[in-house]
This record gives structure tokens, sequence and C-alpha cells, in this order.
């Protein structure tokens, strides 16, 4: 498993407003990417969680758009008029994250639009498993392309190594906020889920997605100075949550049962 790396060429657009403010860029390979910034809102947390949560969905199934690390050159964006944006940009010199831009996409909309129930179970498992508490009404992180759900913007999981304390019973707790997951009413094949998941999902393969996280974004937070003994407690993290699948599965059919 690897991600592409590429080098930003053109700042084009910021996407929306807010603390991480993504924005649209060029890159040297040709195509366009919704560059993720370290310097922004969570850093280098948000990263590692928008690699970790975007592979895995890959590794299940799900369509998700490529990712890449992408590499800011230092003298990047000095032409920038907007001062905060120059901040950003001035912040994030090195390497960051972006998703291939899915032109002409539109934003999934509940009350417009059906997802199959299969499907709709599928993501809520994977939000339970990686701690997602976006995919929501308000925020739903999903876009509809050439007639097919694909699912975007994973930073704001993993919510433990916001702590870094007890997470092993992080692991292991209950999610109440999968309470307002935008496709729990329409989830009523947990169970099929997480059978089909429980086979996919194995530790060789949460340790090639762990892998990927560059070690300069697992010092920057000051928890460690190992990137190795981070890095495990990633993989350990997420091979406890998983053996957790049952008991989440449930959790999520318990959510549900209060809604209908």
């Amino acid at each position: 498993m690897d991600l592409r790396t590429v080098n930003v060429t053109r700042y084009i657009l910021p996407l929306r407003e807010g603390g991480s403010l993504p924005a649209l860029t060029d890159a040297d390979d040709g195509f366009k990417y919704v560059l993720k910034f370290k310097g922004a809102g969570q850093r280098e947390k948000a990263l590692i969680a928008e690699l970790i949560g975007g592979e895995i969905a890959r590794l299940l199934g799900f369509k998700v758009p490529e990712l890449v690390f992408a590499f800011l050159d230092p003298a990047f964006g000095r032409s920038e008029g907007d001062e905060e944006i120059q901040d950003l940009l001035k912040s994030s010199q090195g390497q960051n994250l972006a998703l291939h831009f899915l032109s002409g996409a539109i934003n999934y909309d509940a009350l417009a639009m059906e997802v199959d129930p299969l499907l709709a179970s599928k993501i809520v498992w994977l939000d339970m498993l990686i701690t997602n508490v976006d995919r929501t009404f308000r925020n739903t992180n999903m876009l509809m392309w050439n007639r097919e759900l694909w699912l975007i913007d994973h930073g704001a999981s993993l919510l433990f190594h916001h702590a870094w304390t007890n997470w092993e019973k992080s692991a292991t707790k209950s999610f109440p906020i999968i309470q307002n997951h935008v496709l729990l009413p329409r989830a009523s094949q947990l169970d099929e889920a997480n059978e089909s998941f429980k086979k996919l999902l194995s530790p060789e393969k949460i340790k090639e997605v762990v892998s990927l996280i560059p070690e300069e974004w697992l010092l920057a937070s000051g928890d460690g100075e190992d990137a190795e003994a981070l890095r495990d407690v990633y993989q350990e993290y997420l091979h406890l949550r998983f053996s957790y699948a049952d008991q989440f599965t449930k959790e999520a059919q318990d959510a549900r049962a209060a809604l209908i």
C-alpha cells in the first residue's frame, strides 16, 4: 500500500469558511485536488485521521477519492494577498494531504437522495469503527458523483488521539454521537454489514494503513519522541476497536431503534 506524492502548483480558492480552510488546488500531475493543510485546525492529527479513515473506507470497498501526499514548497503562496491564507500556507510548508477533486459532484441530500439500506448500514458501521463525529444532517461529508455515493472528509475521526490517554478505554467505550448520523434511519442491515466487514478487515490490512502515516506528522504534536511507538498505538487502538465490532454494532442498532 502506498500513496503518490504531488507538488502543489497553484492555490485556486478556499472551499468553505471555517478554521480548516481546505482549498482547491492544482498539482504538477495535471489534476485538481482538495488540499487539507497541516497548519490548519487540528493540524497533523486531522491529516492522520483523514488518512486512516479514508484508506480503511477504501479497503472496505467504499468509493473514496484518491488520497495523495501534497508537497507545499516554502516559496509557495508568497504572493497571496489574503493574510489569513498566506499564514496558513506558510505554516503548511512540506507534506500535506489532498483528495482528488471530483468535478461536478454534488453534496448528498438526505431529503432528496435515497441510499440502499445495506450501503447505509455499512457507512454507519465504518463511522462507528473510526469514531467519526461527522456525517450528520448538518455536514453529511458524502458526495454524489457519476450516480454513485462517495465518502469524503474523515478528519474528525479517531477522537482518542486528541487526548492520547486511556486509549484502550476509548477503543471500547460507547459512541452516542452515532444517534446523529444522517444514514442511521436507513441502516436496517447492520448485522449484515458487521459480518461482511469482519471478513475483510484483517490486522495485516490495518497495519498497512497505519504504516502510511508520515513520521513528521506523528512527532509534530509532541505526544512522544518515538514515531514507531506512536504508530503502534494507532494500530493497537484499531485492532481493539475492531474486536469490539459486535458491541458497537448493537449500540448502533439500539440508537436506530430509538429513532424509528
